[in-house]
């Protein structure tokens, strides 16, 4: 069976990055002349891109492979790949657990996949998880969206949050450079991409890794320059950037994000827990009292910011006060939105071995008033739409309303309206909000430019 009749099927799991690396290996494949297919059971090739970060997403991937393990028996060419950070933390024991497996590749490795592939195909099994050096991505991604896209920026993290796999399975930090990064959204521009997304897992620490120094003592690359740098390319209508760092993010920053027009005004800022005694055994670097100045600081600069943020409840040794002091943040600075999760030991962490954990039914029902706690505020939050204009950048078809069509606004809130996404996709219109819940907006097309 030659390449161009064979089928592939790509499932990832967790963040942003793993999304980014999915769309690139989507885009190797299909340069080798695999065609995509949304039915893994009809795949020739299914490659599961995996997370680590929780327990019962790993477990999902190997639930996920039993019943391809099975079908392989079957089907003996078919190829069953697992890439992504359960394949750099397991490893060779992947193959153990799963013999009928082809290749086990960690993040770092995305940009190899051809290569990998052609010894899977020449009769190996292959596992590819040493720590690399990343060279430059020269791949062109089989981008999921025509109007928005994701471009890496910085790979790895040099932080030790104790709860946290991710150093051990992306490795350490390695910036792109300016030029490089400029140069694929120049491209994406020439494709009619409209939104770029730059992404790190520790955005904030980008550059500091490449050569450089000002006469200020700083270092030459920075974050903050590189939205400066980047901010002109002719044809990108919008910038935003992700996951940053309490740790790192300056004032710097956020006057550049004020300066400049196509930077949108929405932050991700993890803050993962309201109390200082917990933030300092997760080795954050930072109290709750300096997250507040931050967030007072982009309001003050940009009083419309949205801000979505990522908090753990139950971490070891977290006691109902040092709890309610999370739940206080919450109330005291009301998120647009809020990532919440229980905390899940993780192999190879420390806090996984500490003696002090907390027991499921306590992390559940924290969790649950968390969570009730985030929606109000949400709901609260999402009033100040209604009855305004907003600027709406339309990506596609509302799959539960054909008659719709959807966008984001500058802020990131996910809206719907009605008109013909053939005529508007791709495009900036402005909506004017007639419905405003928790997570998302209806609205209605503004024809013209609003008085």
């Amino acid at each position: 069976m030659t390449n161009s009749q064979r089928r592939y099927h790509i499932t990832t799991f967790g963040c942003q990055m793993n999304k980014a690396d999915s769309e690139r290996m989507a885009g190797i494949l299909e340069e080798m002349g695999f065609v995509r297919s949304e039915d893994p059971n009809q795949a020739d090739l299914i490659l599961y891109n995996t997370c680590t970060i929780r327990d019962n997403a790993e477990q999902k991937v190997y639930s996920y492979l039993g019943r391809q393990a099975k079908r392989k028996h079957e089907q003996p060419n078919l190829t069953l790949i697992v890439a992504g950070c359960v394949a750099q933390q397991e490893g060779e024991q992947l193959l153990r657990r799963v013999p009928e497996l082809d290749l086990v590749m960690g993040p770092q490795h995305a940009n190899r996949l051809h290569d990998l592939l052609e010894e899977v195909f020449a009769g190996s099994q292959v596992v590819a998880t040493e720590p690399v050096h990343i060279m430059e991505d020269i791949t062109k991604p089989r981008r999921e969206s025509a109007v928005t896209a994701w471009v890496n920026v910085i790979y790895g993290c040099n932080e030790r949050c104790t709860y946290c796999v991710v150093p051990s399975v992306r490795g350490i930090e390695q910036s792109r450079t300016p030029e490089a990064i400029r140069a694929e959204m120049e491209e994406l521009a020439r494709q009619d991409y409209k939104e770029v997304t730059l992404l790190g897992q520790n955005i904030d620490a980008y550059g500091r890794d490449l050569p450089g120094v000002t006469e200020t003592g700083r270092h030459q690359h920075t974050l903050t320059d590189l939205l400066y740098y980047v901010h002109d390319v002719p044809g990108i209508e919008r910038i935003r950037f992700a996951t940053s760092h309490p740790r790192y993010f300056t004032e710097r920053l956020i006057k550049a994000c004020q300066e400049l027009p196509k930077v949108c005004e929405h932050f991700h800022i993890p803050f993962q827990s309201g109390d200082n005694e917990i933030l300092k055994a997760m080795k954050r670097g930072y109290t709750h009292q300096r997250y507040r100045q931050i967030i007072e600081k982009i309001r003050e600069c940009m009083p419309d910011a949205s801000i979505s943020a990522d908090a753990i409840v139950g971490f070891p040794g977290e006691t109902e006060e040092q709890f309610e002091n999370t739940l206080q943040l919450v109330e005291d600075l009301g998120f647009d939105q809020l990532n919440t999760a229980a905390y899940s030991p993780r192999p190879g962490t420390p806090a996984a071995i500490w003696e002090n954990q907390v027991s499921e039914e306590v992390k559940s029902d924290r969790l649950q008033r968390l969570n009730h706690l985030v929606a109000t505020k949400a709901a609260e939050r999402t009033q100040r739409y209604l009855g305004r204009i907003e600027e709406v950048l339309v990506e596609d078809q509302n799959p539960k309303d054909s008659t719709q069509v959807m966008g984001r606004t500058r802020g990131n809130r996910l809206t719907f309206f009605t008109g013909n996404i053939q005529q508007l996709k791709g495009k900036l219109v402005k909506v004017k909000i007639t419905e405003a819940r928790a997570f998302s907006l209806t609205g209605e097309i503004v024809f013209g430019n609003p008085n």
